[in-house]
């Protein structure tokens, strides 16, 4: 009988409709409800995405989450001209911001229910995504000739708004993962996945 659940899928059909709808949901937050906000190291964008790729984490775990987040972010960076070049960085950048959120909620045999490794997966997920897109915005402008100084003052308005974009993500995605975690309880949603 254990040799049965161990010989388990690691992805069920359910498990792929949780990837595929929370990839739609992130790429259509992304691209519709967005202000942008243009700066010397070039376009960045408060967006209300965030919400959702730390939620996703919280809400699925770290494997499902991440690969939800890297994928709708990264549909739609392959759809704005302006930031396809940028689209396999963001895949990777959102898969592990969603993906270490939902490791840290899941932990200990948490099943994602504790308020407290929630909040801790939802501030380091939020944290993470700004340290990440620092890093490669001061990486494109040293590519692009400038200096590493030079390159960081110029950074400095993408970091700010990008943390503003972090705490409002993260408190909104704890305030949101409670009530949407009962509502999918309730419907029997956990029984056909397997949050991992």
């Amino acid at each position: 009988m254990k040799q049965e659940t161990e010989g388990k899928q690691l992805f069920s059909l359910y498990d792929m409709v949780v990837v595929g709808v929370m990839a739609a949901i992130i790429f259509v937050l992304t691209y519709f409800v967005q202000i942008p906000i243009p700066t010397p190291a070039g376009q960045t964008m408060i967006k209300s995405a965030n919400i959702f790729i730390l939620l996703a984490g919280l809400l699925f775990g770290g494997l499902r989450g991440g690969l939800a987040a890297g994928i709708g972010s990264m549909i739609y960076d392959l759809l704005d001209p302006r930031f396809i070049s940028d689209a396999p960085l963001t895949l990777i950048r959102f898969f592990l911001v969603a993906y270490i959120c939902g490791k840290i909620a899941y932990m200990n045999g948490q099943k994602g229910e504790n308020k407290w490794f929630n909040l801790a997966g939802a501030f380091v997920g939020g944290f993470m995504s700004v340290f990440l897109y620092a890093i490669q915005s001061v990486c494109k402008l040293m590519i692009a000739g400038s200096d590493f100084s030079a390159a960081v003052v110029a950074c400095v308005p993408k970091l700010v708004t990008s943390s503003i974009n972090a705490i409002v993500a993260i408190v909104l995605a704890f305030v949101l993962v409670f009530p949407l975690r009962a509502a999918l309880k309730k419907v029997g949603f956990y029984q056909k996945i397997s949050i991992r």
